[in-house]
């Protein structure tokens, strides 16, 4: 076999290998949804959770992208059937609830969020240590909305648990079931294991 030829097939080998092994870690890194993203404070001790109260939308964030008074219903059975499942109590926000639950949505790019958000007592946590994923999430997902879920301890006023999906949600009456599912699927991970914990 001529030296050329064989140095092509031998690059064309290689070049399909490296190709199977990006694909495979990316399968690995990216789930085969690509929808649900949750980050977490790794110091923050979860088992001293036991009420949480909903506060509902960040609304003038949430009208970016789709009339919250269709989807508040809808967010506000979700939470309480998830966090029953992990043993939380519901509490009105006025009887000092451990954490507080929130929602809102990233609104199209090259808008200042934390100037934009009517955030009340909680802030929008997209600095620090919540910048690396807050800022990763909305570049790759454009063409969708991103909801994100909050637990703030509401003693401390600081960022338990974040969670993000990102759905298409032109249509919340026909496209929530599935955005739901996909909540719910984020909510297995809460609250976070000791090895997720030592992984941050």
């Amino acid at each position: 076999m001529p030296e050329n030829l064989a140095l092509r097939l031998c690059r064309r080998s290689l070049v399909g290998r490296a190709g199977l092994i990006l694909a495979l870690l990316f399968s690995l890194t990216h789930p085969a949804t690509g929808k649900v993203v949750v980050d977490f404070d790794p110091g923050m001790d979860f088992s001293r959770f036991k009420t949480f109260a909903f506060i509902g939308a960040v609304e003038n964030l949430v009208m970016t992208q789709v009339n919250p008074d269709l989807i508040n219903p809808q967010f506000h059975r979700m939470v309480v059937r998830e966090l029953g499942k992990k043993g939380l109590r519901e509490v009105n926000p006025d009887q000092n609830p451990d954490l507080v639950v929130r929602y809102w949505a990233i609104p199209e790019s090259q808008v200042n969020v934390a100037a934009m958000g009517n955030w009340g007592p909680y802030r929008a946590y997209i600095d620090g240590r919540w910048a690396g994923v807050y800022s990763s999430v909305p570049a790759s997902n454009h063409r969708e909305t991103t909801l994100i879920l909050d637990l703030i301890e509401a003693a401390t006023k600081s960022l338990a648990w974040r969670e993000y999906v990102m759905h298409k949600l032109s249509d919340p009456g026909k496209d929530w079931k599935k955005t739901e599912e996909e909540f719910t699927e984020g909510f297995k991970s809460y609250p976070p294991s000791e090895k997720g914990k030592d992984r941050k």
